[in-house]
């Protein structure tokens, strides 16, 4: 096998491709499957990824691979057929979706430098810029602003020449040991011959005498007070050696978990892991709903799933969304498996990903927790894949490749032979359709763990506070229940739903709206240095003292903030101690456990915040929860809206009374009587099921239609319109008549970093062809998209319609 079949670092249609590749002589049996190469392609140099091994080709003149990546294949054979399915499923290049399966260090990294051919002086300007050196980094060129066309001259009549060199990001952490290079005789030997003065030589010697092990320097140098500077004397002697050993960057290695052991299933436990446990038993792959109510003891059910399986040798995959990887999680991980796990997620370094990627590669452990993309963990042999909170929004990728961590599971699974268990208390309408259909077998938990009972939940309507007299952010009865709990020294939990819901700034006299110059949206205030910011393109400016429009200086902010939460609940209860935990506070490394830290040890009253707080969350002495804003959601213009607003009551409300203590929720509302309001505060997710999925069929979406959303954008409004016109009338052409196609209609946020975005949506129950013909139109734009900057992005499964 002398031919690799290599697919291009080049994300674009006419390269997505197997390109052949002679292999050289002195690499014939090293390059494999699954491993980055280098190759010469154009005039340049880049990666890509062997995707087979022949001994044919149809090409009579074949470049060779100038070098290999990696030493054992990055992707195994199972993740390359993988990224082909991905691929073809979410119409994507097959480089995005094998990219999106490795750590960031592993992506490419592309350097130009400009490489002298002769030994000759150079014209005077770019002499200048080389002096006399035979390489230059082309960055350093552009920076010292060498003429271009001085280069171009040059680089024809054959005096310079452009390299690339493709560098790879990955560094590996290394640790200065130090051993001793004598024997215990001769170090004795050593310190009676060092003269009084020389301490702390003889005290090093003395150390490496008695312990036989080599040591780390910094350990070293720790342990007896000294410098680095007296070891190196005694290595210069002979007396010491030093070399240099590979350590893993370890994100949880000051934290000591505590070891946990299997709890006595309850009943419906044991009914819920049994067939899931027969399905590893028999190597059988099943898909698992599970069902259960917030604080049932789902958890419990994945650890001891999870055990069957290492018991068999095999690995297991635990998802959980970005938002509830908090150190609760991993910690139940850890206490369970110690060191057996690998966690991924998006708060480690770029080198603390790969050091835990490559505990996976190396097969060092045999579970891994993470968010998303932990789905692609390079496992050869799975027992199981769990995805916790299923109905998440966040398992779904929003740029290329626009792949559904569900759907890889369910992939993975089938060509494992293991089972899938979708674990949530308000699953995806789509997910209990299925169950209930029989496609998924669904397994249920409707209790609560030590037959605690679920929290009572009062509405309160802010409407008819505000005729009360309230005119403050909380109504009477929260800031009762509130003082109640500081009473009785328990703690509360207090929820903003913030999404759709921003600080604008508006104008009192004439109503202007100071939005961004970018995008069609309203800037945020941000209080803490008095600037607007856009939330889509990073436009910053300060904040007007007068009304950019009228000149009136009634200019203020509208719209609840956590901080202005944080200043009115002072204000109110002046004693009580809060911590807030938004994008602000959890900013640096480590925030996020720290605060949670603080309140799990009984340092705060009250812990404020936004979606991060609503999932995973898990304190014994919280009794109340109040949501603010509980209906913010309801607002957007998404066919979700009301499934995303019963799914986030039902969580937050989940954070009380999770233990021996009751628990009481306060849901602040403007519309208590809309049905996801009201089955939210009544636990009641059959009878949402049944009235959204009336919703649902009324108005033909999933699931019982299929979505594709196409998505057009330009700097020019007309051109944007236009391509989206020419595309809706020929996919009007290629569907049958059972699908419909709405649009061209202007995208919810018509305008983003200053480029118009217009839209056309396909429902349809049975296209089978639909992903040919897409293909084939996007096809007739590849020049546009080139030469014009236009782009048009395809999604075949959206859950963001904005």
């Amino acid at each position: 096998m002398n031919i690799a079949k290599v697919v291009v670092d080049v994300p674009a249609s006419q390269t997505n491709r197997l390109f052949d590749y002679l292999i050289p002589e002195y690499l014939i049996g090293t390059v494999r499957p699954g491993m980055r190469v280098v190759v010469p392609f154009g005039p340049r140099k880049i990666m890509g990824f062997v995707l087979e091994l022949t001994d044919q080709s149809d090409f009579d003149k074949l470049k060779k691979i100038s070098e290999v990546m990696d030493v054992i294949p990055v992707l195994t054979p199972e993740l390359l057929e993988l990224g082909k399915w991905i691929s073809e499923k979410t119409l994507s290049f097959y480089i995005s979706a094998y990219q999106a399966m490795l750590p960031q260090v592993l992506k490419a990294k592309y350097k130009k430098e400009l490489l002298r051919l002769t030994k000759e002086e150079l014209p005077d300007l770019l002499e200048e810029i080389f002096a006399h050196r035979d390489t230059l980094a082309y960055e350093e060129f552009v920076e010292r602003q060498g003429s271009l066309a001085a280069l171009q001259k040059a680089m024809q009549e054959g005096l310079i020449e452009v390299r690339y060199l493709v560098k790879t990001r990955e560094t590996k952490k290394t640790e200065t040991m130090i051993k001793a290079n004598r024997n215990f005789m001769d170090l004795e030997a050593a310190i009676a011959e060092l003269p009084p003065q020389a301490s702390k030589q003889k005290e090093i010697l003395s150390y490496m005498a008695d312990n036989s092990e080599p040591v780390s320097q910094k350990k070293l140098c720790s342990i007896l007070g000294t410098t680095r500077a007296t070891i190196k004397q005694l290595i210069e002697k002979g007396l010491l050696t030093e070399y240099h050993q590979e350590i893993y960057r370890n994100p949880y290695e000051d934290e000591d978990y505590e070891r946990t052991f299997p709890l006595e299933l309850t009943e419906e436990q044991a009914d819920a892991i049994a067939p899931i446990q027969e399905d590893i038993a028999a190597e059988k792959h099943d898909v698992f709903l599970l069902h259960g109510v917030t604080g049932s003891g789902k958890t419990e059910v994945y650890l001891q799933s999870i055990q069957k399986v290492i018991e068999k040798g095999k690995e297991a995959i635990v998802l959980v969304p970005e938002i509830a990887l908090t150190p609760q999680t991993v910690q139940r991980f850890k206490g369970r498996f110690g060191s057996n796990v690998a966690v991924l997620h998006s708060a480690l370094s770029a080198g603390e990903k790969f050091d835990e990627w490559r505990k996976i590669q190396r097969k060092e452990v045999q579970v891994v927790v993470g968010a998303r993309s932990a789905v692609f963990a390079p496992f050869e042999n799975l027992g199981i894949i769990i995805i916790d909170e299923e109905h998440e929004t966040s398992y779904k990728q929003e740029d290329h490749p626009r792949y559904h961590a569900r759907d890889v599971a369910i992939f993975r699974g089938d060509h494992h032979n293991c089972p899938v268990v979708l674990g949530s208390a308000t699953p995806l309408l789509e997910t209990y359709a299925r169950a209930q259909k029989g496609v998924y077998q669904l397994l249920s938990l409707t209790k609560r763990m030590n037959n605690a009972s679920m929290p009572t939940v009062d509405l309160v309507d802010m409407r008819q506070e505000l005729h009360a007299g309230n005119r403050s952010m909380f109504s009477w009865k929260l800031k009762e229940a509130i003082e109640d709990r500081l009473a009785k020294k328990e703690q509360t939990v207090l929820f903003l739903n913030r999404r759709g819901y921003s600080t604008f700034v508006m104008c009192r006299d004439c109503g202007h709206v100071v939005e961004c110059p970018h995008c069609d949206i309203a800037l945020t205030y941000h209080r803490n240095n008095e600037r607007l910011k856009c939330h889509y393109c990073s436009h910053e400016e300060p904040m007007p003292v007068q009304c950019p429009s009228c000149q009136s200086e009634t200019i203020r902010y509208f719209g609840t903030g956590t901080q202005k939460v944080e200043e009115s609940l002072t204000k109110l209860i002046p004693n009580a101690r809060i911590i807030r935990m938004d994008v602000d506070t959890t900013r640096k490394k480590g925030a996020h456990e720290k605060l949670l830290n603080q309140f799990g040890n009984g340092e705060a009253d009250i812990l404020l915040g936004t979606q991060m707080i609503a999932k995973g969350l898990d304190f014994p002495n919280v009794t109340l929860v109040g949501v603010l804003a509980a209906d913010s959601l309801l607002h957007l213009p998404d066919f979700r809206a009301a499934e995303k607003t019963f799914q986030l009551l039902t969580q937050v409300s989940g954070r009380a009374g999770r233990h021996t203590l009751p628990g009481e929720v306060v849901v602040q509302t403007y519309t208590p009587e809309h049905y996801s309001v009201e089955l939210a505060s009544q636990y009641d997710y059959p009878s949402f099921y049944r009235k959204e999925m009336e919703m649902r069929r009324a108005f033909h979406y999933p699931p019982y239609f299929f979505l594709t959303l196409i998505t057009v954008s330009h700097q020019n409004q007309v051109k944007a319109i236009e391509v989206t016109k020419k595309i809706t009338l020929l996919l009007n052409n290629e569907l049958s008549p059972q699908a419909s196609l709405l649009g061209p209609t202007p995208s919810p946020l018509t305008r983003i970093k200053d480029r118009y975005r217009y839209q056309c949506m396909i429902k349809y129950r049975n296209e089978p062809g639909l992903s040919k013909s897409i293909r084939k139109i996007l096809a007739m734009f590849e020049e546009e998209i080139r030469q014009n900057d236009l782009l048009i992005n395809v999604d075949m499964q959206p859950y963001q319609l904005m």
